[in-house]
């Protein structure tokens, strides 16, 4: 995988760029003044980012997905992730039929549901997963492969399904190799 070298990330204009921040050269990026990238987060292949994002420490985004930030914003807290052909929104059509959709309609026939997105501390998204508008996926949770989130989570749970459903409770063992990481990464 060919990444962008740290020239030309600076040249894109990033709100915030942090130290080993690695981008796929064949992601595509879209409004860079409106994303914060922290230290040691990875963006694959065939990545779409757009709108207000933030992407926090060691966090990865697998190859395929998109990032729909808008103006609300999404937020990817410190080592969170997402797999391989993932979706997160911040916006969405009303699909009942009692407005028009798609972005060629000027917005008074539409019902736009608009509101951000965040994905908590050591949440990560299996492959194929969809986060709508106005979720939050709490810190520690996973999310089974190909489920839909409709709504916000509770800390430290797995959740699978359409919609997506708590299955049971995630070991917080990692917890503990988190605080041995980081105090390698300051000695």
């Amino acid at each position: 995988m060919a990444f962008y070298s740290e020239s030309e990330l600076k040249a894109m204009g990033f709100h915030y760029l942090g130290a080993n921040v690695r981008i796929s050269a064949k992601a595509s990026i879209y409004q860079p003044e409106s994303m914060d990238l922290y230290d040691n987060c990875r963006v694959d292949d065939f990545c779409l980012l757009s709108g207000r994002i933030a992407i926090g420490r060691n966090v990865h985004i697998a190859a395929y997905c998109n990032v729909a930030g808008a103006d609300e914003g999404i937020t990817f807290e410190d080592f969170s992730g997402l797999a391989y052909h993932c979706n997160v929104f911040t916006r969405s059509d009303d699909y009942s039929g009692e407005t028009m959709t798609n972005p060629t309609v000027p917005a008074k026939y539409k019902n736009v549901k608009k509101a951000a997105v965040r994905i908590g501390r050591h949440v990560i998204v299996g492959t194929g997963s969809a986060i709508f508008p106005g979720v939050t996926v709490a810190e520690g949770c996973s999310v089974g492969s190909l489920s839909v989130v409709t709504r916000s989570t509770e800390p430290w749970m797995i959740y699978a399904g359409v919609p997506a459903k708590p299955i049971k409770q995630r070991s917080q063992k990692l917890l503990e190799l988190e605080r041995k990481y980081l105090a390698e990464q300051q000695g």
